[in-house]
């Protein structure tokens, strides 16, 4: 698949950013961050410098934060910043809110500090370019085609058996202006309580009208994270929807499944990595 190989480099590079955290006896938060920022600023993937741009060019993101004893923080359609998920976790941890979203987003993170930033890629610009050319609405049943369905989302346990999950995104390419998707919802695209915990990817209006990383989490109470996935992606698949998710529960068992034709995905245990 297109940009297969791109992606996969990504996921390592983030992997082993990650574990440094971990193998240092670091959070599970402070983990997951620290992956989730070294995509943001990688451009082959849809989140923060390499997002895709709305149906009139803009860059908005979204961006979530979890922690297993229920905190949590998030950021929608924000712009002009380079990593929305360092602003989510301000947003759990110096705000008695759980999600700021358009100007309000953006205005809070210049109050914490975070500068300016607006890079659009020329990958993205031409992906817009081609929507417009041949593309025959801005409304998503007749833009499937030209989707790219690239959240990053990463998960991760650390010694002290605190789990931690993070989500970040560009949106789907050519969106309206202002449409947040499930990867700034709790219980959407980002979800984790003491059993374990998920992040999701693909068509957000579904994932959010499922809770899709709620339920799977919810099922990881009797099954691993490999069968919780596996159930919950039977409702899926009667929705016909391209999504895509990933798990771990509290045993350290990895879980993956998608509705789309691939996903690249990775896991380091042990300090060995697995690229798929």
């Amino acid at each position: 698949m297109l940009y297969e190989a791109e992606h996969r480099k990504g996921i390592y590079q983030a992997l082993q950013v990650g574990w440094k955290v971990l193998a240092k006896h670091g959070s599970a938060l402070d983990a997951v961050i620290s992956s989730i920022t070294n995509m943001e600023d990688d451009p082959n993937f849809n989140c923060g410098t390499g997002s895709v741009l709305t149906i009139d060019g803009k860059i908005e993101m979204d961006a979530s934060v979890m922690t297993e004893d229920g905190k949590f923080g998030a950021v929608g359609a924000i712009r002009h910043v380079k990593n929305p998920i360092l602003v989510a976790r301000k947003v759990m941890e110096q705000t008695d809110h759980l999600l700021l979203v358009g100007d309000g987003a953006t205005r809070f993170a210049r109050l914490v500090g975070f500068e300016k930033y607006q890079k659009i890629t020329k990958r993205s610009k031409e992906r817009l370019a081609k929507l417009k050319r041949e593309g025959k609405s801005v409304y998503f049943p007749k833009l499937k085609k030209y989707m790219k369905l690239g959240t990053v989302g990463a998960i991760a346990l650390d010694d002290k058996k605190r789990i931690a999950v993070a989500t970040s995104t560009g949106g789907i390419n050519g969106r309206l202006s202002g449409r947040i998707g499930d990867s700034a919802i709790l219980g959407a695209g980002t979800y984790t309580n003491e059993f374990g915990g998920a992040t999701a990817t693909g068509h957000g209006e579904l994932i959010m009208k499922l809770f899709l990383s709620k339920l799977v989490v919810d099922l990881m109470k009797k099954y691993s994270a490999q069968q919780a996935i596996d159930i919950a992606l039977k409702q899926v698949r009667l929705q016909k929807a391209l999504c895509g998710i990933i798990a771990l529960d509290k045993k350290g068992n990895v879980g993956i499944g998608y509705t789309s034709k691939s996903m690249s995905w990775g896991y380091i245990k042990d300090g060995k990595i697995k690229i798929f």
